[in-house]
């Protein structure tokens, strides 16, 4: 399946972001995303791709979008099947953390792009993403210190899949080195 044109339209729609759920980070947690996915034989890596490329077209951080209005407007645009495109809403809207917090999601293939999505949450990568976020919604630097212990903190323990498991495990670490390192400067 070619899906060369949606990769445009989400790099065009994502590409003036600066909170972190920017193209890059799309792009970050699609590779991973496919990465995991090879220790998954039967997992549908086009599915995969296609959650991963649009689980943040309709982010309401970003957008004022209704029902995953750019996400179906981008698929419906390359004419894909109807059934494909709702297997990629369900997947999506399954990933979220706001959304989502204890619910596991019910496919292998959301639950690989929602293991992908949290590990671009944590480790460096998650700390300057913590960073840029605040940034662009003008918090403190308390206010995204604080988002550590309320969200990136859990996630390491949140992983689907084992592969996810392991790779969370350095990251994780990471944020807790991070952390410390920040309390002693700051005294």
């Amino acid at each position: 399946m070619d899906i060369s044109g949606v990769y445009v339209k989400v790099r065009d729609l994502l590409s003036l972001d600066s909170s972190g759920h920017d193209f890059e980070h799309t792009m970050r947690v699609n590779k991973t995303a496919l990465d995991i996915a090879n220790s998954y034989p039967k997992a549908d890596k086009d599915l995969i791709s296609l959650i991963a490329l649009l689980h943040d077209v309709d982010d309401p951080k970003i957008f004022n979008t209704q029902n995953n209005e750019n996400a179906r407007k981008i698929m419906e645009s390359q004419k894909l099947d109807k059934s494909l495109i709702n297997s990629v809403i369900a997947g999506i809207n399954e990933i979220s953390f706001s959304k989502n917090k204890d619910k596991k999601p019910s496919t292998l293939e959301a639950q690989i792009v929602q293991d992908a999505d949290r590990l671009d949450a944590i480790g460096a990568i998650g700390v300057a993403r913590t960073f840029a976020f605040g940034g662009s919604k003008g918090r403190s630097l308390q206010s995204s210190i604080d988002h550590f212990h309320e969200k990136l903190l859990l996630l390491k323990d949140m992983m689907n899949t084992d592969v996810a498991k392991q790779m969370a495990e350095k990251r994780h670490e990471f944020l807790l080195e991070f952390l410390k390192e920040y309390e002693k400067e700051i005294k």
